[in-house]
């Protein structure tokens, strides 16, 4: 935990310090150190922000948090400008191409360019911001080759990537609970990264309280993700159950003598847990795979796992498909299915961009969903 930590608030500091030196160099001299104090202030919000409201939730903390979010995104679109720009003035200092007009007055150059710079990213990130207010609803009709007793079919409502916290919070899952309980599922699962690292906002704004509103004929299914591990599991799964979340870790659940859900730990559990969770063919041993199952794995790592274990459909999130343009292009390279839908021999796999988000209020490479699937049951696969 300490490395990582350590790695990503060396990576956030160097990048500050890359737009501040560039910044300064636009900057008339006279406003220099306000401008310094202020980026440093404003850099340092979301850390200062989630560290305070471990101690003192108030009105301080989640300002602190609600401004470090958006700069959380203003920086990362600010930095890619810079580097694109950056890269072009190296490319010119060894093969000179820029035209006069931008070379005859570089002040005034700086200043054209910092004002487009500006202008741009604003633009993305009110873009995404409103982007995130417009979850969509995505449906799909699958058939299962198996038999499931008497039943016919199951209607899934599926969310990932909640993120319930200072950003997510009380009108936010008010208006996913109504998204959801809007499709009159059988089932209602929730495929990891519920709560957003910090119990202590979700308790005092009582979103628990929209959680327990989810209504579903079997009830409301959930697994762990990384984000509870960071925070801590089981104070996180203990607020779950309490709020009639049936969280599922390394374990199975037949339901109706027709179908299982599988529920696996986070893979994070070893990192962040200080525990290895099971494999899944030994969790898969007490199910009996001529009945369909249903598995959520937060992450969607080796998916050829479900499929030689027997499994019909998993579930996953984790990836917010980047939630900001272009590291969408990034995950597509690490995940085998990064968001969406494939067929691996016959299990079904969907991976969720998520319908929250985890740091900025911000989405450009997606919109959030929440997911409908209809499960047919057409027989035995043989």
């Amino acid at each position: 935990m300490f490395i990582f930590f350590g790695i990503v608030f060396t990576v956030y500091g160097l990048i500050n310090y890359y737009i501040i030196r560039r910044g300064l160099s636009v900057v008339p001299a006279e406003y220099k150190t306000i401008f310094l104090v202020v980026t440093i202030f404003i850099a340092a919000s979301y850390i200062a922000g989630r560290v305070l409201e471990n101690i003192w939730i108030s009105p301080i903390s989640i300002v602190l948090v609600w401004i470090g979010s958006f700069w959380l995104a203003i920086m990362t679109y600010t930095f890619l400008f810079l580097l694109v720009i950056d890269l072009f003035r190296l490319a010119n200092h060894f093969l000179p191409f820029f035209p006069s007009f931008i070379t005859g007055n570089v002040e005034q150059t700086k200043k054209t360019v910092a004002i487009i710079v500006g202008v741009l990213v604003l633009s993305s990130v009110a873009g995404g911001f409103i982007n995130t207010k417009m979850i969509a609803i995505k449906k799909y009709s699958i058939d299962i080759k198996k038999s499931a007793g008497g039943l016919k079919s199951l209607n899934l409502a599926i969310a990932s990537d909640l993120h319930l916290g200072t950003i997510n919070s009380y009108e936010f899952m008010y208006k996913v609970g109504d998204k959801l309980n809007s499709m009159n599922p059988d089932l209602i699962l929730l495929a990891g990264d519920i709560i957003d690292e910090d119990l202590g906002p979700v308790i005092k704004y009582d979103v628990g309280e929209h959680l327990k509103r989810l209504k579903a004929k079997y009830g409301v299914y959930a697994v762990t993700g990384n984000h509870e591990y960071i925070g801590g599991a089981d104070p996180a799964v203990e607020y779950l159950h309490k709020h009639d979340i049936n969280v599922i870790r390394d374990s199975v659940v037949k339901i109706d003598n027709a179908f299982y859900i599988v529920g696996r730990e986070d893979r994070s559990s070893r990192q962040f847990g200080g525990k290895q969770r099971k494999e899944l063919s030994d969790i898969m041993k007490e199910v009996d795979k001529s009945l369909p199952v249903i598995m959520m794995d937060h992450q969607p790592f080796n998916l050829e796992q479900a499929a030689q274990n027997g499994v019909d459909l998993q579930l996953s999130g984790h990836t917010h498909n980047g939630q900001l343009w272009p590291f969408n292009y990034i995950v597509e390279k690490v995940y085998e299915l990064a968001w969406g839908y494939k067929v691996i021999g016959n299990t079904h796999y969907y991976v969720s961009c998520g319908v929250g988000g985890w740091g900025p209020p911000i989405r450009t490479g997606s919109r959030p969903e929440i997911i409908n699937i209809k499960l047919n049951f057409v027989g035995d696969a043989n």
